[in-house]
């Protein structure tokens, strides 16, 4: 119900208002604002004390604008370089702007491994090297040259394969 009210409201103000607005365009005096009943007694009480004010205030005073044009303003205003109080010369800026080569796993690889682990990049060469010659790169091999434990290398073995992609497909749907 609010919404065909406001429809019907807005409706109804917008009707005929190019015409009211011409019309209150070609009037040859605005209509002035209202005046409150404190003003209209300040004024009267101003007027009491001095009757010519409205003929002061519309004309210019001499003196007065002799006196404006004497005045000058000087600044002695200090601009404090904020940027130059920031720069902490202990981190200096970066030299370069170039963005940072993105790694090739995502990730900044470890320099130094620790003995019983292996990098995403050793895996997938041992894997891979398995997968190509399993003859010559069995689980012991492995297991000897990367330092891991053998069953930990078998389930790798057995969980990932690289480039196989009809593995991936392979497995059954419960239920088909």
């Amino acid at each position: 119900m609010g919404k065909v009210m406001s429809m019907l409201a807005r409706k109804a103000n917008r009707f005929n208002v190019e015409n009211r607005a011409h019309r209150v365009l070609e009037r040859d005096k605005p209509v002035p604002a209202p005046k409150y009943e404190s003003n209209i007694q300040d004024m009267q009480r101003a007027l009491e004390l001095d009757p010519q004010l409205v003929e002061k205030l519309n004309k210019k005073d001499q003196a007065l604008d002799d006196r404006l044009k004497n005045v000058y303003v000087t600044s002695e205003d200090r601009f404090i370089d904020y940027a130059s109080q920031r720069a902490d010369p202990s981190k200096p800026l970066p030299l370069s702007r170039k963005t940072p080569q993105d790694f090739e796993y995502g990730y900044r690889e470890p320099t130094r491994v620790a003995a019983g682990c292996c990098t995403l990049r050793q895996a997938m060469q041992f894997i891979t090297d398995h997968q190509s010659d399993s003859s010559l790169w069995t689980k012991q091999r492995i297991a000897a040259d990367y330092k891991l434990k053998e069953d930990v290398v078998e389930l790798l073995m057995c969980t990932y394969q690289t480039g196989d992609k009809k593995n991936v497909y392979s497995h059954k749907l419960v239920g088909n």
